[in-house]
């Protein structure tokens, strides 16, 4: 097989193993995101650079639930240059804390945190904190990389440790999953593709749980289909108390 055929049968399997093990996880996911709909609760999510990428996928699209609010910050959405800025941004002290208080976030809100290893002070900070105010923390990790790799944080604990609830995308360690013979690096990174299934589920399963309470739920109509203009501004100004990033 070519290493097209190879990966997609990789990403695959992880997604049948994340079906297999995490379906549950996922469920108590949706719950919790129904029930703070139910409560005008906000929702926000997170991660630096491209684990940020599951943030903007949940975020303004069609399909998507109007109420799920990304946290962007500087130098956590790969715009800097040099672009190693980021890495050293991701684990520097006290940014997290910045991050959380300049966000509207408050007690009784869920926070949706990615990060493959969990491990820089930026996320575990941010979860931690979090928890101490009273919101809901969401943490989709890689169990494998995380438990080969000490903690950068003061704490020496990573994610998985400090969320309320735990998703594994499990991926292989290091994420990429691809070898190719003749190269010692491997390629073919699946957090990206995994995390996007992860969250879309989610979304969808809110979005059902929501129908089942008798709740017209909330989503995004691509802006290019006919009549989609309209039924956005509606959704939007429907939920404008818990909609930060048209503010």
């Amino acid at each position: 097989m070519s290493a097209i055929e190879r990966y997609f049968s990789l990403a695959t399997d992880i997604l049948s193993d994340v079906l297999a093990t995490q379906k549950d996880k996922m469920e108590a996911a949706a719950q919790k995101l129904k029930e703070a709909m139910l409560a005008k609760q906000s929702i926000f999510a997170f991660g630096c650079n491209h684990a940020g990428m599951l943030a903007f996928e949940l975020f303004y699209r069609a399909g998507g639930l109007v109420t799920i609010n990304p946290i962007r910050a500087a130098g956590m959405m790969l715009e800097m240059t040099p672009i190693t800025m980021t890495t050293d941004l991701e684990r520097l002290d006290g940014y997290g804390k910045i991050l959380l208080d300049n966000t509207p976030i408050q007690k009784g809100d869920v926070l949706l945190l990615h990060s493959v290893t969990g491990r820089n002070p930026i996320i575990v900070e941010m979860a931690q904190l979090a928890r101490e105010r009273g919101i809901y923390v969401i943490a989709i990790t890689n169990m494998r990389s995380t438990l080969a790799v000490p903690s950068r944080h003061k704490s020496g604990l990573r994610l998985f440790e400090v969320a309320d609830l735990v998703i594994d995308n499990c991926g292989v360690a290091g994420d990429a999953a691809l070898e190719i013979e003749g190269v010692p690096e491997k390629t073919g990174p699946t957090s990206t593709v995994v995390g996007a299934a992860i969250v879309n589920a989610i979304a969808a399963r809110t979005i059902e749980l929501l129908v089942a309470e008798n709740v017209t739920p909330p989503i995004f109509v691509s802006a290019n289909a006919e009549g989609g203009d309209e039924h956005n501004q509606k959704v939007l100004a429907e939920y404008a108390d818990n909609i930060f990033y048209m503010r």
